[in-house]
């Protein structure tokens, strides 16, 4: 049996069924955009592409804390 994701990795299938996309699609959208603050690349995630404000920032979060 797998262990439940924890954190911001634990939005990622409500994310995925909502809004249609992999959530590996939405972190390359991250990193591709010009934008490196957290709350300005959530502000655009959630002005440009639609997301509620938890999963915006969730995706964020996980994104940013990959690049160390």
């Amino acid at each position: 049996m797998s262990a439940q994701a924890k954190g911001p990795a634990s939005y990622f299938p409500s994310i995925e069924k909502k809004y249609g996309r992999p959530v590996a699609e939405w972190k390359e959208l991250i990193r591709s955009s010009p934008l490196t603050r957290h709350m300005e690349l959530v502000a655009w995630l959630k002005t440009e592409h639609g997301l509620g404000h938890g999963h915006a920032n969730a995706l964020v979060a996980h994104t940013l804390a990959e690049k160390g």
